[in-house]
């Protein structure tokens, strides 16, 4: 395994356990990190800002790395998010592109379908409105 497919792998199990502190030491102070289709923010507290919200409601969350691709300093994951919310489990197809620089991230992008997530947590969905 690769140093940069190691650290994703990392960043992913740190995230999952909600130990923020963990997964940005891997990033750069601008890192900047795509929640598509809902925009961009630069930077460590910017980037938990996004995160701490997101992972607070969930009782316990399965990041599954299903694939990865690894070209230079680009790792590429296909994953399944698993969510368990107080009405059960939320399943989320994600692809994330991890872009590094100087042995950190410096670019963070996760692609979902954010219909998919939103019908099956109604309660997100009715706080982004």
């Amino acid at each position: 395994m690769s140093d940069h497919l190691a650290t994703v792998h990392a960043v992913i199990a740190a995230v999952a356990v909600k130990d923020y502190n963990t997964a940005l030491a891997h990033f750069t102070e601008d890192c900047e990190y795509t929640n598509l289709p809902m925009g961009s923010v630069i930077g460590l507290p910017a980037i938990r800002a996004v995160l701490e919200p997101f992972f607070a409601p969930t009782i316990a969350n399965e990041l599954l790395i299903l694939r990865t691709a690894v070209e230079g300093d680009t790792v590429f994951t296909e994953r399944l998010d698993r969510h368990q919310i107080e009405s059960g489990w939320v399943e989320l197809p994600v692809t994330g592109v991890f872009v590094f620089r100087e042995g950190k991230i410096a670019v963070w992008r996760e692609y979902f379908d954010l219909a998919t997530l939103l019908r099956q947590w109604p309660e997100l969905a009715a706080s982004l409105t």
